[in-house]
């Protein structure tokens, strides 16, 4: 490749440019005239157009539940019944899905069960349409991003048409899933960000600079509030802005107030709102969802009580000897005490016995019998004997009959710890099951002159063995693996220290024939506590959704390194010869194509910076130079930064997740191009451009049949299959 400018190539002789001589530099043009034109806003409108045809034709197709539709569609049904849930992704994507289907008349009962059919009775045409228009509107955002950043019309165009159609982006906007909601508020805060960037130039500090600021900082609190990959976006801001405030510190001429205020607004619009929105979406998420649900027990045991339609006004306040409870671990996101017939497999433990986790659903496995030690005789007939600090007692799994044991051998998990089992029965004398109560907290007033109870949910407390002096604990977010399903790990701490919330218990459930219930009790809610439990929540079940094999024979899952040039597609529903298929796999032009201008746009600098070294006059105005600079820092640290934290992470992952790096990389492609093609001539650029715009198109068009649905045998389409890795057919 030979970048030249006019006439002069690399390799003949550079005329050196002696900056006294160098031109003027143009006035700055306004951001308010930039792509103001009829002619791009005709264009804009007609792309517009193209994208809402190609997201609602044959919408309706696929009168099933087809891949992650079993799960969105669900988390809808669960705020227009008003019932608490619990998700690894926050809430504002949700909330608006459920906004979908309550306003084309959707009643929530649906189980949304995958594969399943959907009921005449519930429009999940309008459900879809709704994620449909969100994710078309990534074409407009797209197109005036090109415009922003200076490309040329046919760059700008150029880019609208990958994002129109790319196979992998149009599918996945088509359907009831988070993704197209995300992927719009990713492209909207490039935009906004953009544009931010082109008034900071040219009218720093003016109202509009403000205006698109705060823009700016509602955007990335909305992205952040669909799914944390908004993280990511937020980062590209942040560094944009550090070298931002950076350059100024070097103004010399600028006043000190003024450069403090830049650190104020930007800490106020890019910081303080962003978080807002976001800590906004769980306040509605709270207000809406104020009815019992299948997520309680994700929360605290004061949350829970406060939600319509739970027992919790059934439970005796005090808890005495031979009462049943379950009992919730008080770290962040903590789950309840649990046990199952399996036993810790040979190697992970030395004593093999019952396994003893914590568990963050209701179970009939929770439920543990309040007993004396084997020294000490039950409470007999209608006797009742409270727990009280200092206490000491023992717990019998109601399930299995096995008593909570600890003893001096390490843990499965965490080795540095004891090992917490079910071993024996309620008849066998060890002093190994015997534990100590220790009252750490009350939100109830103690009462004067009356020894300390356990009370149902308001009392804290420690569990320390006899024996040992370890507290039982758990919460660290260590979960056991397959064998323990997944669980929480539960183990005996040896530092006994009750500073430690993940050492701390609350009694949640109680019951007792013997003991009245307490009633219906205003019990104290602390917001900040309920968005801090749920972050932490949400935090421990994503760490937890770790790769499955039993998914690999499915192809669903995948690895980032397969992700860029194209190494797997996914399966999104049945692959039977009867069923209607969808799968997901990008636009080949749009992907490899994208992959490869990560490199050719670094053979470009490096070309640049050998010209410039042999002091050739490229960039005869800076404004083109910072502006070619930025162009580049937007799509190669975009794409940078959504895709190799994937390389860190533990969990699953999916196809979809290179989504949003794709975009930033389908900038950074329809840049770099335009940007080579210009210097080819006005004709050679058209024709470059249209021709990459036509290659997008033509190859959408032979893979379309995986946006809109294919019918009959796979094989059918075994010609698209190009790579052994995207499992069409077979």
């Amino acid at each position: 490749m030979l970048i030249h400018r006019g006439n002069q190539r690399l390799g003949e002789k550079c005329q050196c440019q002696i900056a006294h001589n160098d031109p003027p530099v143009q006035p700055k043009k306004s951001v308010k005239s930039v792509g103001q034109s009829p002619l791009v806003s005709y264009v804009g409108i007609a792309l517009t157009l193209v994208a809402f045809f190609t997201r609602l034709y044959k919408l309706g197709f696929a009168d099933f539940v087809v891949w992650d539709e079993a799960h969105f569609g669900k988390f809808a049904s669960f705020y227009i019944k008003r019932e608490f849930y619990h998700d690894v992704h926050p809430p504002l994507g949700k909330m608006l899905l459920g906004l979908a289907g309550l306003f084309v008349g959707y009643d929530g009962q649906y189980a949304f069960e995958s594969g399943a059919k959907y009921p005449p009775t519930l429009n999940y045409t309008g459900m879809r349409a709704f994620c449909s228009l969100i994710g078309a509107l990534m074409v407009p955002l797209g197109f005036y991003t090109g415009i922003q950043l200076k490309l040329s019309l046919l760059g700008s165009v150029f880019l609208a048409v990958m994002v129109t159609f790319d196979v992998a982006l149009l599918s996945i906007s088509r359907f009831i899933l988070l993704d197209s909601l995300l992927l719009f508020f990713t492209a909207l805060s490039a935009y906004c960000l953009v544009v931010f960037r082109n008034y900071q130039k040219t009218e720093p500090l003016s109202p509009r600079w403000h205006i698109w600021m705060a823009y700016l900082g509602v955007s990335l609190g909305c992205c952040l509030s669909v799914k944390w990959v908004g993280l990511f976006v937020i980062a590209l801001v942040g560094i944009n802005t550090l070298e931002d405030l950076w350059d100024m510190l070097g103004d010399i001429k600028m006043p000190v107030r003024r450069y403090l205020y830049h650190w104020v607004i930007r800490i106020a619009f890019l910081i303080v709102l962003p978080m807002s929105v976001y800590v906004l979406s769980f306040w509605a998420h709270f207000a809406i969802l104020n009815r019992s649900g299948e997520g309680d027990a994700q929360m605290s045991s004061l949350f829970q009580a406060n939600l319509e339609g739970n027992n919790f006004h059934e439970n005796p306040i005090s808890v005495a000897f031979g009462s049943k409870i379950s009992i919730k671990n008080n770290e962040r996101g903590g789950g309840l005490l649990h046990s199952h017939i399996q036993t810790y497999p040979p190697g992970a433990s030395g004593s093999e016995q019952q396994q003893v986790t914590c568990y963050h659903h209701k179970d009939s496995n929770n439920h543990w019998i309040v007993m004396t030690p084997p020294t000490v005789s039950m409470p007999q007939g209608e006797e009742i004997r409270y727990l009280r600090e200092g206490d000491q007692f023992r717990l019998m799994h109601e399930g299995t009959g096995k008593i909570l044991h600890s003893h001096a051998l390490p843990a499965p998990i965490t080795k540095s710890q004891w090992e917490v089992s079910g071993y024996g029965n309620a008849t066998w004398l060890d002093t190994n099951d015997i534990w100590e109560l220790e009252i750490i907290h009350d939100e109830r007033p103690k009462i004067e002159g009356e020894p300390r109870e356990v009370r149902s949910m308001t009392t804290r407390f420690a569990i320390r063995h006899v024996q040992l002096r370890c507290l039982l604990h758990s919460g660290d977010g260590i979960n056991y693996p397959e064998w323990g399903f997944k669980q929480a790990e539960v183990y005996c701490d040896k530092s006994g220290d009750t500073s430690v919330s993940g050492n701390l218990w609350n009694v949640e459930q109680h019951w007792n024939p013997l003991l009245p219930p307490g009633g219906s009790a205003a019990y104290p809610k602390n917001f900040l506590r309920d968005f801090v439990d749920l972050n932490i929540g949400m935090w421990t079940s994503n760490n937890a959704l770790t790769p499955d094999p039993t998914k690999e024979p499915d192809a669903l899952t995948s690895k980032p390194l397969q992700w860029p040039f194209m190494e797997v597609g996914l399966r999104m529903c049945g692959w039977g010869d009867d069923e209607i298929k969808f799968f997901l796999l990008g636009n080949p032009v749009v992907w490899i194509g994208s992959a490869i201008s990560l490199f050719v746009f670094g053979f470009v600098c490096f070309i640049y910076l050998v010209r410039h070294q042999r002091r050739c006059g490229d960039w005869k105005d800076p404004t083109d130079l910072a502006n070619f600079i930025f162009a580049g820092q937007v799509g190669v640290l975009g794409w940078f930064l959504h895709y190799f934290p994937f390389f860190i992470m533990g969990r699953v992952m999916y196809l979809h997740h290179y989504f949003p790096a794709l975009y930033f990389a389908i900038i950074l492609f329809a840049f770099i191009a335009d940007h080579v093609a210009k210097r080819l001539g006005k004709i050679l650029h058209a024709v470059v451009m249209l021709g990459l715009s036509a290659a997008v198109i033509g190859v959408f068009v032979f893979f379309s049949d995986f946006v809109f649905g294919m019918e009959g045998p796979a094989t059918q389409w075994k010609d698209r299959q190009w790579r052994s890795g995207w499992k069409i057919y077979g």
